[in-house]
């Protein structure tokens, strides 16, 4: 493949945007390669600006289920812009999305739009802090919500240590209230509200981590969460940017048969436009302004043109159910050819899968938490990532994400892809 068009053009970006990239994993940068810059898109592929296509397995992080540009989802887009792209006043699509979201949630009374996945976190444990009257959260490492000052942290070297930022410029006292626990690890989260839980404001937790490649919260941990919050008055926030609406229509709580007191939503709520959203139970949403005292607002929110595409992508979720079921038994056959083909070349790798997500993680499972996370050998999957690129497929540039699959995704372009999986693994280990 020739890249000098997207080699140029990332010379250029680098002069007038930090690194080049709007945001830091699009710089391919861990894999040690320069970023391809996208043209144009269809269906499963991306095109960049040299003209090579790319079986797209990144799906803007998540939102697009569908495929790229469906002729459904982008139908009467511009007879829409025409109209106008933005008012600062309410409009009456933005009340039909928040009435899907709340109708397909279960426990979910009333939503707030925002702008971003991290404007919903960011906002929602606001809130929660109003509600309960206190000030510490507790969060898992590994979990990634979004990069407001008080989530940027990871744990210390003791079980009950406080938040060390993970980024300059977040200083000490604006994470001294933030907690980390193990994710998966229902001893630490016991300790935690045995030492804690009086004075735990939230628990917010990925029920599917999609930031450390796809590990899923067990059952008896979710449970556990949910138990203790109910016990102690603590909110228990669920961060479904990831999975809200990818491992099922009613998100976290019809994939796992529990139920949070609040939700963030991101990505595909909007169908790949910048949006976002938080709600929960009428009585913690009735604090947020102007109804209650928590002040959150934001001028493109319930942007019309996020709305618009939100609302074709929810109705055809909603109406065709079955999206779910068909992408899940072709991602697992997926999985179980990758799975087949790392013990015939004896190597002992793991793949993770939830629904139509999946991590191949190089590293010796089981993978159940941060700590199993940092044991792949990154040398090694960086050599497979650029295989595959060769071959015309684009995963996440990082072993710490997961691949994103669609109903666009046919039988051959999955055939295509073990078999590049495949190569690439031989190629990665001189095999």
């Amino acid at each position: 493949m020739n890249h000098e068009k997207s080699a140029a053009m990332y010379e250029e970006a680098t002069q007038y945007i930090p690194g080049g990239v709007n945001s830091p994993v699009r710089a391919f940068k861990s894999v040690g390669l320069t970023p391809v810059f996208v043209e144009r898109s269809e269906g499963s592929r991306v095109y960049d600006l040299d003209g090579n296509a790319y079986l797209d397995y990144i799906c803007s992080w998540g939102p697009l289920m569908f495929g790229h540009s469906p002729e459904w989802l982008t139908a009467g887009i511009e007879d829409l812009v025409k109209k106008g792209t933005s008012y600062g006043l309410p409009t009456a699509i933005e009340v039909e999305v928040a009435k899907l979201i709340v109708k397909a949630y279960p426990g979910l009374e009333k939503v707030r739009m925002v702008n971003s996945g991290t404007e919903a976190t960011m906002s929602a444990l606001r809130v929660a802090r109003a509600y309960t009257g206190r000030n510490k959260i507790l969060k898992f490492e590994g979990c990634y919500h979004g990069h407001s000052d008080a989530l940027l942290v990871k744990s210390g070297s003791g079980l009950m240590t406080y938040g060390v930022p993970t980024s300059p410029g977040v200083p000490d006292e604006v994470v001294r209230d933030t907690l980390t626990s193990t994710y998966n690890d229902i001893k630490q989260l016991e300790a935690m509200f045995q030492t804690h839980g009086d004075e735990l404001a939230a628990v917010i937790v990925e029920t599917v981590a999609g930031n450390m490649g796809v590990i899923s919260s067990t059952l008896e941990f979710l449970q556990t969460m949910r138990d203790l919050c109910t016990k102690y008055g603590t909110v228990l926030i669920f961060d479904e940017v990831i999975s809200g609406f990818r491992v099922h229509y009613n998100s976290s709580p019809g994939y796992f048969g529990i139920e949070p007191d609040m939700a963030c939503f991101g990505k595909i709520i909007g169908a790949g436009m910048p949006v976002g959203a938080y709600g929960g139970k009428e009585e913690i949403m009735a604090l947020v302004s102007p109804v209650g005292p928590v002040y959150q607002a934001g001028t493109l929110s319930g942007n019309p043109l996020a709305m618009y595409m939100g609302k074709k992508n929810l109705e055809r979720l909603r109406d065709y159910p079955e999206v779910y079921s068909t992408l899940e038994e072709k991602v697992g056959g997926f999985a179980k050819g990758l799975r087949t083909a790392l013990k015939e070349l004896e190597l002992d790798y793991t793949v993770n899968q939830v629904g139509s997500l999946v991590t191949l993680f190089f590293a010796k499972g089981p993978i159940e938490n941060y700590n199993d996370v940092m044991r792949a050998d990154i040398e090694t999957f960086n050599r497979y990532f650029a295989s595959l690129l060769k071959q015309g497929i684009l995963i996440p540039p990082t072993q710490y994400e997961a691949m994103f699959f669609s109903v666009a995704h046919g039988d051959e372009d999955m055939a295509y892809t073990l078999q590049a999986c495949i190569r690439a693994l031989k190629e990665a280990h001189g095999l």
